[in-house]
């Protein structure tokens, strides 16, 4: 039997999807959708006159706070397709902040970038070593992990950083910059045309500006990560056996598989995707590790894996719509967030319009009435408190996963304890 063939044949029933999926949304549809988002938005922007709300400031700062949720995400992705239930991301981003700002003020920042992962690697060894070879809880151990990094931090930093210019108890000296690039005419071009407030056309060209102009070396690696944790998960034979080892671990066991030695790896893999989303925030996002420097970005990660649906892509978008929501905090928010309140009340209205074609017509009333408010509170107000501006990305993030809930479906072994033998 041959390694494919054995990685192939364990994984197949696992990937047939089941009924509370529904039926998986398709390139073109998905395109669809998101096209029809962004006339929308468009259409607001042109009625409320919040031109902020896609100008490639915004989306580049949407996309420089999306990259640590979306590599934390990632990293939930790696180890949840294994099997194995990761609650520590948190923890594994706060080392990656300390060690890659450590490293970096000392011996540059790419050795910091090097550094951080491999203290990321750390946090994800210990929770595998935990909830795998001793069948902890891996709910107890990820939480664990999360204050075990938080105490160890607060005591290492006054020990590397006192002493040492800029630094303090709960503050690294300075780390020099990772460099960033602009595309040569086209973020220019791009930049006036969106400039021009058009429909439609200046919004796609806020989005597409705001990925090609002033963007880090570090941000190009995080996006590629996506496409490329599709491609070993999805397309090799080794992304096939560690997915089987989160379906059914037994049946993977009894054809070969050694599903101890997967599981091991997605864990160490998705620490080290988790303390790169923390070496961004202590190199890129700031230049120097700062106490609490995370603020909950490993669970807002752990969000938008839920949201994708275990998957890359879905997660990329799931990132993407925490970080421009976040991104509010930065740039005009009160003005952009009651902009915005007109998108939603459309949003659910549209909502409650294909409920009830679906002949749903006790949740088409309750969206539309909901719809209705939110359109009252946009039509009585000028502009949000800053209050709510703060709370946005995550009442965003509540709201989505209540939304997306009926579709989801995790790996079958999500969680599950497994002791080697069962499969035997």
């Amino acid at each position: 039997m041959t390694a494919p063939t054995t990685a192939t044949d364990v994984n197949q029933p696992s990937l047939q999807p089941t009924a509370p999926t529904g039926r998986r949304m398709s390139l073109p549809v998905l395109m669809l959708v998101i096209a029809g988002a962004l006339a929308l938005t468009s259409i607001v922007r042109l009625i409320t006159g919040a031109n902020g709300i896609t100008n490639v400031s915004q989306m580049s700062t949407a996309l420089q706070l999306a990259v640590p949720i979306g590599l934390a995400g990632l990293g939930g992705l790696w180890a949840e397709r294994a099997g194995v239930v990761n609650i520590g991301l948190e923890g594994m981003m706060i080392l990656g902040t300390w060690f890659g700002a450590w490293a970096g003020f000392q011996w540059g920042p790419w050795t910091g970038v090097l550094v951080g992962i491999v203290g990321g690697c750390l946090g994800g060894l210990l929770h595998a070593i935990v909830t795998i070879t001793f069948n902890v809880n891996h709910i107890v151990s990820g939480v664990a992990i999360n204050i075990l990094a938080l105490g160890a931090t607060r005591y290492l930093a006054p020990l590397a950083f006192e002493g040492h210019q800029g630094g303090s108890a709960k503050q690294s000296p300075p780390v020099d910059s990772l460099g960033h690039f602009s595309i040569p005419g086209l973020s220019g071009w791009l930049d006036s045309l969106n400039d021009q407030h058009w429909f439609f056309v200046s919004d796609i060209a806020g989005l597409l500006g705001g990925l090609v102009t002033d963007v880090s070396w570090l941000t190009l690696i995080a996006v590629a990560l996506i496409p490329a944790s599709w491609y070993i998960l999805w397309r090799t034979p080794f992304g096939l056996r560690l997915r089987s080892c989160g379906e059914n671990p037994v049946a993977a066991e009894s054809l070969g598989v050694n599903v101890y030695k997967y599981k091991y790896l997605a864990v160490i893999i998705s620490g080290g995707l988790a303390g790169l989303g923390g070496v961004f925030l202590s190199i890129v996002a700031n230049p120097f590790y700062l106490e609490g420097q995370t603020s909950g970005r490993g669970y807002i990660g752990l969000a938008a894996m839920i949201f994708g649906n275990w998957m890359p892509g879905g997660l990329a978008i799931g990132a993407g719509l925490f970080g421009y929501t976040d991104s509010l905090n930065l740039r005009g928010g009160s003005a952009n967030v009651h902009a915005l309140l007109l998108l939603g009340a459309l949003l659910l209205v549209a909502g409650a319009i294909w409920l009830a074609i679906r002949k749903k017509y006790v949740k088409a009333a309750i969206t539309f009435v909901v719809g209705a408010l939110v359109f009252a509170w946009y039509a009585g107000t000028n502009e949000v408190p800053n209050q709510v501006v703060s709370a946005t990305p995550y009442v965003v993030t509540l709201v989505v996963l209540a939304l997306s809930a009926q579709r989801l479906r995790m790996p079958k072994a999500d969680g599950m304890q497994y002791r080697k033998g069962q499969g035997k």
